[in-house]
Order: structure tokens, then C-alpha cells, then sequence
């Protein structure tokens, strides 16, 4: 029997940062997840969508340790903008730019690659010798009492825990096994990611084209054979993202550039493509006896506003607080108990506002869509709402 303060389920980029982030505040833990990460671009099955840090997770980032070793390799996000071509052509109706500088002297965020942030947090858990990361090894049971938890892993491995913290996605066996339920939302999309090279600069611009069928994402990378390059997250009816992701590559190219309303220029795909369901879920409650859910074991949301990740790391950091600040209650009624509270009001109010806007720009009636263009053309016209907009997206105060 191995005894550990703190065991997490799922080697996500969620939880390989939780382990981080405890390990670099001095808990021992213990990391599985059933899967091997994959730390390169090139190998199948490799996650070759982005994430985009927004400024708040920085400071997160930079506590665990990790900061130093992302910095390299992060596309800063200066300008947020928003384009509407849900006209009868696919051409912009309405171009808005909302930029950082409006509300900071800092960017609005970073962008990296899903693989290159397995590989550079894993470089620094490699660095914690209070770490134990297990891959290829999955959560099988556990049993939970007043004073810690009894987990079984799939290889039989055995071990007690003060605090058993559920990071391991929408399917999580550690929710299952806590009996918390999840009321589930279907939109009939799928994503398609990929990533393009195009003649156009980006300038550090992530750009949202709305349309029929969800937006249609550019978030800037570094260049890729001396042409610039970004990642797309394509949402359309599930037969229809389905369909895109079999097209023959010059269709596709021609398909998605039409569908960019040529903001970047012409694109030609410069990785394979995924497709993803598309879909919200929040749980009945975030916590049980000795287990706190995050990340998507707590929460999903359709991929709009860079919210889904950042929000994770928003619970991880409010649990390594009330960790750290009495770190003699972890895992306890109390500690648990003010997570939830902590965090179930923000929760529910970005889940509930990205399920508005994906709905919007789901619209395919001609005068909700032209409600929507006027809605941004009204927020952004108002310097103190548009402000505090932003502030509000990046999850902080003005």
C-alpha cells in the first residue's frame, strides 16, 4: 500500500499540471492515466489542437514551475477579432478588433501546441522527486472514509490518499466512481482542427468568423516553412464536419478558405485533421467525500472564447490555494466544501454564456443572424461594456 497526499486521474494537460503545481508546493502525488502521453507532432494519435493561456493562467503557470519552460514556445493573442459573414455570401459583414491594449500592457493570452505542453510539463514533473507519474496505468476503484481514500489502479497498484482530485475528462471514472451525475448538452456539432499555413500575417491576431453551423477559429502559431501558420477549430453539423474531414486536401483548402471568409488569405493544410464532438456538461456537484472534480471531469463547453482549459486551471488554482492555506484540512469536508462554493457560480455562468453564443452563431434564420451582427456591433461600440467584456473573458475584474 503506497500512502501519498494526493492522487490524480488523468495525464491530460489538466492534470499533468495539477500534479505540477501541488508538487511544486511541497504535497507528494501520484499521477495515472491509462494512456502513454504522446509528445510529438508527428506520432498517430498525437493532440495536435492548441490551447490558448489566457493572462490569468500565467500566473498559475509560473507557481507550478511551468511558465519558464512554455514561454519559448507561446504565440501572444494581442487582438481578439470577431468577424460576421452570416450574409447571403460567405464575405464579412461586420469586422470588429477587440485588443488587449484596451485593458492591459499584456496580451490577452498564448498560444501552444496540445503535444508541446505534454512534453514541456512533463520535463518538469521529471524535476519533482515528490512526483510519481504512472502512464499506462488507469483509476480503477476506490473506497473513500472521513480521513483519506483507498484507490485501486488497474495494474493492482494500491495506495491511500488524502484528496483524490477527478482530472480525467468528460467520461471520468473517478466521477463515476464518487456517484455525481452530469446533465449533458447536444448541439449536433463536431469540430474539425487542423492547422494551415496562408500568405496573410497573422499579427498575432485569433480571429472568429461566424457563419451558419459555429464559428470558424484562427488562433496564430509559429511559422511553418517560413509561411505563417494557425490552428483552426472548424464547428459544423456533425454530417457536414464529418464530410469536410474526408474531402481530398485541395477541396478542403478551398472549403476552408471560403469558410475563413478569406481573413487570412488562401489556406492549405499543414497537419492532419481531428474531428471532436461538440458538447456541454456541467456535474450535479463538484465534490464528494475525499474528491474534488476539474477541469472536463466538472465541466465542458463548446471551444469558443479560449474558456474550456483556462477555466480548469481557474479550479486548479482555488483548490492548490485552500491546499496550501490550511494545508492540515486536505481532502477534508471543509477544504471541499469551499471549493465548490468557490467555483460553482463561475462555473455556471461561462458554461451558461458559451452555450448562448454557440447557439448564436448556430443561427440559421436570416434575422437571428442579423441580430447577432448588431449585437456585436453594439458591444463593441460601447467602450466601458466592451472593456468590461474583456476583463469578464479573461476571468478577471476591471
Amino acid at each position: 500500500m503506497k500512502d501519498t497526499d494526493i492522487f490524480i486521474s488523468g495525464g491530460g494537460v489538466a492534470g499533468l499540471t495539477a500534479a505540477a503545481a501541488f508538487g511544486t508546493a511541497g504535497f507528494s502525488v501520484i499521477i495515472a492515466d491509462p494512456m502513454p502521453p504522446i509528445t510529438d507532432a508527428a506520432t498517430d494519435g498525437a493532440d495536435l489542437r492548441t490551447t490558448a493561456f489566457l493572462q490569468p493562467a500565467r500566473q498559475f503557470l509560473d507557481t507550478a514551475g511551468i511558465w519558464p519552460r512554455l514561454a519559448p514556445h507561446a504565440t501572444p493573442l494581442q487582438i481578439m477579432r470577431i468577424v460576421d459573414a452570416g450574409g447571403t455570401d460567405p464575405t464579412p459583414r461586420i469586422t470588429r478588433d477587440f485588443d488587449a491594449a484596451d485593458i492591459s500592457d499584456q496580451p490577452f493570452g498564448w498560444n501552444l501546441p496540445n503535444w508541446l505542453l505534454r512534453r514541456e510539463i512533463l520535463a518538469r514533473l521529471d524535476a519533482l522527486p515528490n512526483v510519481t507519474f504512472l502512464p499506462g496505468v488507469g483509476f480503477k476503484s476506490m473506497l473513500t472514509r472521513t480521513a483519506q481514500a483507498r484507490v485501486t489502479l488497474t495494474d493492482g497498484t494500491r495506495l491511500t490518499a488524502q484528496l483524490v482530485i477527478g482530472a480525467d475528462g468528460r467520461n471520468s471514472p473517478v466521477r463515476h466512481a464518487a456517484n455525481i451525475t452530469a446533465k449533458t448538452t447536444r448541439y449536433g456539432q463536431k469540430a474539425v482542427t487542423f492547422a494551415v499555413t496562408h500568405d496573410a500575417p497573422h499579427n498575432n491576431i485569433s480571429t472568429e468568423v461566424h457563419r451558419t453551423g459555429g464559428p470558424f477559429t484562427l488562433v496564430p502559431l509559429p511559422d511553418q516553412g517560413g509561411k505563417p501558420c494557425s490552428a483552426v477549430v472548424w464547428m459544423e453539423d456533425g454530417a457536414e464536419a464529418s464530410r469536410l474531414a474526408a474531402l481530398p486536401e485541395d477541396e478542403f483548402n478551398a472549403a476552408a478558405t471560403t469558410r475563413s471568409a478569406g481573413v487570412n488569405g488562401p489556406l492549405t493544410l499543414a497537419s492532419r485533421r481531428m474531428v471532436w464532438p461538440i458538447i456541454s456538461q456541467i456535474t450535479n456537484s463538484l465534490t464528494a467525500e475525499r474528491t474534488a472534480l476539474v477541469a472536463e471531469a466538472a465541466h465542458v463547453m463548446p471551444p469558443i472564447g479560449a474558456q474550456g482549459l483556462n477555466m480548469s486551471l481557474t479550479d486548479l488554482a482555488c483548490l492548490l490555494d485552500l491546499a496550501t492555506s490550511q494545508p492540515d484540512t486536505l481532502g477534508s469536508a471543509d477544504m471541499l466544501d469551499r471549493y465548490a462554493r468557490k467555483r460553482h457560480a463561475d462555473i455556471k455562468l461561462r458554461s451558461t454564456g458559451i452555450d448562448l453564443l454557440n447557439r448564436a452563431s448556430m443561427a440559421e434564420n436570416p434575422l437571428l443572424r442579423d441580430l447577432r451582427a448588431k449585437g456585436v456591433e453594439a458591444l463593441y461600440g460601447l467602450t466601458p461594456l466592451r472593456q468590461a467584456v474583456m476583463q469578464m473573458g479573461l476571468g478577471t475584474r476591471g
